[in-house]
């Protein structure tokens, strides 16, 4: 039956999801668990109230008419996590899109002041010479950035697809056995490009090419998505590859939102359930979203930023809307491949 995955829940919060205090929320419920079209009243009614309640206003109300938030120079490192590229982030995960003109300027800002012409990778510092400093370049910014600029309607954008072609063929999935190539991106970031690639710079490139509708997808993307996946497997997505009875980063253990920089377990399993992933390595993953499920079918949010960001979103070790909804997602794209 098409529900059958909601019999491994201890309770269906979709109800609860559903309340309108969460606009973001309700408009995903809607459209992703009950499969609502884009034109149903109910859908649209939702994705209008985004606008008007809750965190995407108020991130909005803090931003500089330029399109910038903070100082313009302190878009990544100095301003964490309230400069532009945070809150980019924050609105992209809480549901904002790419119509509306703060969010342009916002997009034209960073892509003017943090893409590296010449790669199309993204930097945290920007360059005198113009946008970003080729030197500073990382591929978790990178990979977050062309996530956010796709979300905002970028795709098809020349310097976004410059962006995908770097994100496809710098990628480096080494696993503790080899040195990176002594060139450039890969020199002076050991924490990026060691010999065992930091798994942020894995998941928030793969997070960006999944992003990407199957039918414009390049060979090349192809190969980088099936390489990154097969990486995750080797690893059981939180495990280290060379025992599996040991847990790469605790920190994975606790789930949040947003996370910016950082993943967890159910963003790793969230983005490879959209690619169809169901191989048996997943349930593990699997298995421990299921573990943190409480009696009332709700996630709790263990892990947070407030307090750093330009508006809280939720409050920890309460309840959370954001993670019951993306383990909601994750439990109904894995069972309903099986």
């Amino acid at each position: 039956m098409k529900d059958n995955w909601k019999s491994r829940l201890s309770a269906d919060p979709t109800d609860w999801l559903l309340e309108p205090d969460n606009p973001g929320v309700r408009s995903l419920v809607l459209t992703e668990i009950l499969e609502r079209p884009l034109d149903d009243p109910q859908v649209i009614e939702a994705q209008a109230a985004i606008w008007q309640m809750g965190a995407v206003p108020a991130i909005l109300k803090a931003q500089n008419p330029f399109g910038y938030w903070g100082k313009a120079e302190d878009f990544y490192i100095r301003n964490k996590y309230r400069g532009t590229v945070w809150s980019l982030i924050a609105l992209a995960e809480l549901g904002a899109d790419g119509h509306d003109a703060r969010i342009g300027r916002a997009c034209e800002f960073i892509l003017a002041n943090s893409q590296e012409p010449t790669s199309g990778a993204f930097s945290y510092k920007s360059s005198d010479r113009g946008g970003g400093y080729r030197e500073r370049v990382l591929p978790c910014l990178s990979g977050n950035m062309i996530w956010c600029l796709i979300r905002f309607g970028y795709l098809q954008d020349s310097r976004v697809q410059k962006g995908i072609h770097w994100l496809a063929s710098s990628q480096r999935l080494d696993d503790g056995n080899q040195l990176p190539p002594d060139e450039w991106p890969y020199q002076g970031f050991e924490d990026c490009w060691g010999s065992h690639t930091c798994f942020m710079g894995i998941v928030k490139p793969l997070k960006a090419l999944a992003e990407i509708p199957l039918d414009q997808r390049s060979p090349e993307v192809q190969t980088a998505i099936q390489n990154a996946v097969d990486f995750l497997g080797l690893h059981h997505i939180y495990k280290r590859s060379h025992d599996l009875a040991q847990v790469a980063k605790p920190a994975w253990l606790s789930f949040g939102f947003p996370l910016m920089w950082n993943t967890d377990v159910l963003e790793m399993a969230l983005v490879l359930t959209h690619l169809g992933c169901n191989q048996s390595w997943l349930e593990d993953a699997i298995s421990l979203i299921l573990s943190k499920q409480c009696s009332d079918g709700r996630w709790l949010l263990e892990s947070t930023y407030n307090g750093r960001f330009q508006v809280n979103v939720e409050r920890k070790d309460r309840p959370s809307k954001w993670v019951t909804l993306r383990a909601l997602q994750v439990l109904k794209n894995y069972y309903s491949t099986l």
